[in-house]
């Protein structure tokens, strides 16, 4: 049986990140629901999005339904920031009985301070997509990137302070209840968030070829 690989942790915990090397290394998509909002062209969406708050669980169901069903997705997908709800997670047990998946959660924690740092301390560069952060990673050119200097970098909507608080008072309230959801079920496994990435990223694939293993 092919995976839904879920991976957790709050905002700036590294979850794209690691999608992304999972995508690349190991062929399973990325299903990054941040993404799909984004790419949305619906007002109420981006207006909600940018509070900090989270969106509407119907919305959110509705595209990762739509995404999954794709041929891609056939042998298994990652999913990042999604489910975020107790009602998601649901949702998502009846979506992997239809496609004849199982789920397992996979959750990198960071403490809060250093999520405080990662997210206020993250720019992008607006013309190549670069990220730095201004306090583990910054750019050699003060505020500009290292690739284009003539451009000073900017930082995402969600990004700024007031929202960030938001976003992480939003996460503990909503989306950390998940941790008991999935360990309840023998589905959850944690890992330390402040490792090296690729420190990380051999721990999620064995943890992965070892679902696959039992699957």
């Amino acid at each position: 049986m092919s995976k839904i690989i879920v991976l957790m942790g709050a905002p700036g915990a590294g979850k794209g990140t690691q999608a992304r090397l999972l995508q690349e290394r190991l062929q399973l998509p990325q299903i990054s629901t941040g993404d799909m909002l984004r790419a949305r062209a619906s007002e109420d969406i981006h207006s909600t999005q940018a509070s900090g708050k989270l969106i509407s669980d119907d919305v959110v169901i509705g595209l990762v339904t739509e995404r999954t069903a794709r041929d891609d997705c056939k042998n298994g997908y990652v999913l990042d920031g999604f489910p975020r709800t107790t009602i998601q997670a649901e949702m998502l047990e009846q979506l992997a009985r239809q496609q004849a998946k199982s789920i397992a959660a996979i959750f990198v924690d960071v403490p809060y301070d250093v999520l405080t740092k990662r997210l206020t301390g993250r720019r992008i560069c607006p013309i190549c997509g670069e990220i730095y952060n201004m306090y583990f990673k910054p750019p050699r050119f003060d505020t500009r990137c290292d690739f284009h200097a003539d451009r000073e970098l900017t930082y995402r909507v969600d990004d700024a302070p007031e929202k960030i608080r938001v976003r992480l008072e939003t996460y503990e309230r909503e989306t950390a209840p998940l941790l008991d959801y999935y360990e309840r079920s023998g589905r959850l496994y944690r890992l330390d968030g402040t490792r090296l990435t690729e420190e990380i990223y051999s721990q999620i694939e064995t943890l992965i070829q070892s679902e696959v293993a039992q699957a």
